[in-house]
């Protein structure tokens, strides 16, 4: 049955503006790094694509590695596009990244223009796309020098590859410097991608200042902490979870008894907001205005359903603030 989107859709989304750019992303965006790759089942990735559309959710993130195999969430995603959403492509931002492994030799990692635009000339092919929205530069190259790196970022513009460049896992001090670089070259910096969540605030500690500064927006990814801050864990690790797999996503003694007795704590917080604990976890990294984006990984489309109610309640208390404060450590 062809697809026809809810036309409803914007109806029922926030967007929040890019920094100073013209960019405007969802505050929840859908990430494809885990549950579309040729190992999974196509028809559940095409369901969840499709309900994040109908959401509002415009924005989509891969990258050259994303899978397993490497790769193959950029063919997954490629596919339904082209059998679902193919009307669609000018609402949409989609954007892919390089910088980590993707294939054997000197040239098939880290941040050299050689490997930088090959792999972009990849992501394209494999996803059928003439353009991504945005490409990001995956991990700072601790061997590269930066004018290099970012030197690529803006020849894929000029050649009309990518619409707008971003930075993603770089400390202050390295973005403060691309930023700089990108500008004198005419190609700004338009977004980061840090982690980012209640239990893992880094960012706070001179990342958003600089962001700030120099009119970078950001989009934040793991807010759900790998899961721990949903209701899987509350009694425990169980058979069928992620921390009982082979992943090395989320390992077993990230779940300490101390851990899970501060979810527990933390569910029982959410439940008095009227807010599932995943959904206060979205709310609380959007809660200020500093973050552009929220963005999720999900296995089923309910998941999907879930985050994007969080966006009915993103204002918290000052106590409510402090409690998390005081559950977390902080």
């Amino acid at each position: 049955m062809t697809y026809q989107a809810d036309n409803t859709r914007y109806e029922k989304m926030t967007y929040n503006r890019a920094g100073r750019s013209g960019l405007k992303l969802p505050a929840i965006s859908l990430g494809l790094w885990h549950n579309f790759g040729g190992i999974n089942v196509l028809e559940n990735g095409r369901a969840m694509l499709r309900r994040a559309f109908d959401l509002g959710i415009t924005h989509f993130d891969l990258a050259n590695n994303y899978g397993p195999p490497p790769g193959s969430a950029e063919e997954t995603f490629g596919r339904v596009l082209r059998e679902d959403f193919r009307p669609y492509r000018d609402e949409m931002i989609i954007s892919t990244k390089a910088g980590y492994y993707m294939w054997p030799g000197p040239y098939g990692e880290w941040g050299s223009k050689k490997y930088l635009v090959s792999s972009l000339d990849q992501s394209l092919k494999r996803m059928g796309l003439e353009y991504v929205d945005i490409f990001y530069h995956h991990r700072p190259d601790p061997d590269t020098p930066l004018e290099e790196t970012m030197s690529a970022l803006d020849l894929v513009v000029r050649q009309g590859k990518a619409l707008y460049v971003g930075l993603s896992n770089y400390r202050p001090k390295e973005t403060r410097a691309a930023a700089k670089i990108l500008k004198e070259l005419g190609t700004p910096c338009v977004i980061h991608q840090p982690n980012y969540s209640m239990m893992n605030r880094w960012i706070e500690e001179g990342l958003q200042d600089v962001l700030q500064e120099e009119g970078i927006g950001s989009i934040v990814f793991s807010p759900l902490e790998k899961g721990i801050l949903t209701d899987r864990y509350l009694g425990g690790i169980t058979p069928d979870s992620r921390a009982a797999g082979p992943s090395v996503f989320l390992r077993p003694e990230d779940l300490t008894e101390e851990r899970i007795a501060q979810v527990k704590r933390l569910n029982d917080l959410a439940a008095a907001r009227g807010q599932k604990l995943s959904q206060m976890a979205l709310s609380w990294v959007l809660r200020d205005g500093k973050v552009t984006s929220a963005l999720i990984g999900a296995s089923k489309v309910s998941q999907i359903e879930d985050a994007a109610l969080a966006l009915q309640n993103t204002s918290f208390t000052p106590e409510e603030l402090g409690q998390i404060d005081e559950i977390l450590g902080y």
